[in-house]
């Protein structure tokens, strides 16, 4: 019998492919982590040195992932802008291809709905 994924392998799932990407555009890795509702998950470096907090959100399809909480995000620029830091965000949506009321089970196929890394303006509004 398959095992359904808990919130935090699914989050942990999104990370994965998030770190990749970053991985790919030749972001170097400062610090990780990886539990819930602990921001950011990732802290990167470009090759000029700058800084990025990078906020990953797994949500389960249909589900937009690219929507944030713009209240939580704007105290969380602050707190990026205070390390010198700019704020990156990666909504990854993960559903059953079996059906969207379906969980999503380990070592089983699964849809990824990912539209790239967002950056997001630290301006606080």
């Amino acid at each position: 019998m398959s095992k359904a994924l808990t919130k935090q392998e699914l989050h942990n799932l999104a990370m994965n492919h998030v770190g990749k990407d970053l991985e790919q555009r030749g972001f170097e890795f400062i610090a990780i982590n990886s539990k819930l509702k602990r921001h950011p998950q990732f802290v990167c470096m470009d090759k000029n040195k700058q800084y990025y907090f990078v906020i990953v959100k797994a949500v389960i399809l249909p589900e937009n992932a690219n929507n944030y909480d713009v209240v939580w995000m704007e105290s969380f620029k602050k707190h990026a802008q205070e390390h010198n830091a700019k704020v990156l965000y990666a909504g990854v949506g993960l559903g059953n291809p079996k059906g969207e009321d379906l969980p999503i089970y380990l070592n089983e196929e699964y849809l990824i709905e990912y539209n790239g890394i967002q950056v997001i303006e630290t301006h606080l509004n």
